[in-house]
């Protein structure tokens, strides 16, 4: 009989409702859909032509939902002080730990590279549509930069990172554990032609989180990630010979 006042079962709960908070923020936008008479209201408070005015909403309700999300997650986080009791041992020191953030990174671009050699071999086409669209968009509604560089890092790591690799890995192995984790975190972002590269960008991130105990390694790491192909690709004009 499972005990409800155990701090396993406390923990359970919250990562469910974690979990809950992501999926209902990435549902959030049909809203939109749905309630016809919401999205004629807030599209009169952006100018620019009717497209225009769609993207900057669409901008805008992402870099919101995602602000909520990362709001009521701590929130949930804060009634639960065994939520980061993961791994047994010590934590690595927080400033290592941020050292191994900025490191990881550059293992993700390493993983990235040789993942896009492998998808080149294969006769993938380079370049990423569900990036491009993400793009087109920050480029007409600047405000979703807040959203790419760290509100998407931060929820997506404690979801991907915290609740499935955090709850898988107490009962099988690192690899187990992060494959299926990866896997999870490289088809929500539903571009399936490049899954691969998605996928060792998650594993990366588990391992980082693994290693060092604390998750502030992986967000560091997709941070930076996020930063610096989001500055690549607003700047894309300027770095063209």
């Amino acid at each position: 009989m499972t005990n409800v006042s155990s701090p396993k079962f406390k923990t359970q709960k919250t990562a469910f409702y974690v979990l809950l908070t992501y999926i209902i923020c990435q549902l959030s936008v049909f809203l939109l859909i749905f309630i016809p008479d919401l999205k004629n209201a807030l599209l009169t408070l952006f100018s620019g032509t009717p497209d225009e005015q769609l993207i900057k909403l669409s901008g805008w309700w992402s870099t919101a939902s995602f602000m909520v999300a990362v709001v009521v997650s701590f929130i949930l986080i804060a009634k639960n002080k065994s939520f980061w009791n993961v791994f047994s041992g010590e934590k690595m020191p927080l400033g290592k730990s941020i050292g191994w953030g900025v490191i990881g990174f550059f293992l993700v671009f390493l993983g990235q590279s040789i993942g896009a050699y492998i998808e080149f071999a294969l006769g993938i086409e380079v370049g990423s549509e569900n990036t491009e669209s993400i793009m087109e968009v920050t480029k007409v509604a600047p405000i979703m930069i807040i959203a790419i560089v760290f509100l998407g890092p931060v929820l997506e790591e404690l979801v991907f990172r915290r609740v499935i690799f955090g709850s898988i890995i107490q009962n099988y192995n690192f690899w187990i554990a992060s494959i299926v984790s990866a896997v999870v975190f490289a088809a929500i972002h539903m571009d399936f032609t490049h899954i691969l590269l998605y996928t060792i960008c998650g594993m990366i991130f588990a391992f980082l989180y693994h290693k060092t105990k604390r998750l502030i390694t992986p967000i560091i790491a997709h941070v930076l990630l996020n930063g610096f192909v989001t500055f690549l690709q607003m700047n894309a004009d300027k770095f063209q010979v």
